[in-house]
């Protein structure tokens, strides 16, 4: 299984990009998506952003995995103990 993690587009510097992934700064490689411009959205998978996608499934992707996320916290801290 494949997880690609939405990020926006802060900076740009030849075949690297900079973003922000849910208030995470990373470098990634835009040499799939060369044209990709400062604002925009991407889905990024093993260092790369492999899709541009629009702001608002960049929104619903995030609270997505937020939510997965807490639910498997929930489910970790059941067997805490």
């Amino acid at each position: 299984m494949c997880l690609a993690i939405p990020a926006k587009v802060i900076a740009v510097n030849g075949w690297l990009a900079t973003v922000d992934m849910m208030g995470n700064q990373r470098e990634i490689g835009i040499h799939l998506n060369p044209d990709v411009q400062i604002g925009e959205y991407v889905l990024v998978h093993a260092g790369f952003a492999i899709e541009v996608i629009d702001a608002a499934v960049a929104r619903e992707t995030e609270e997505l995995l937020l939510e997965e996320a807490q639910a498997a916290k929930g489910r970790y801290d059941a067997y805490d103990g």
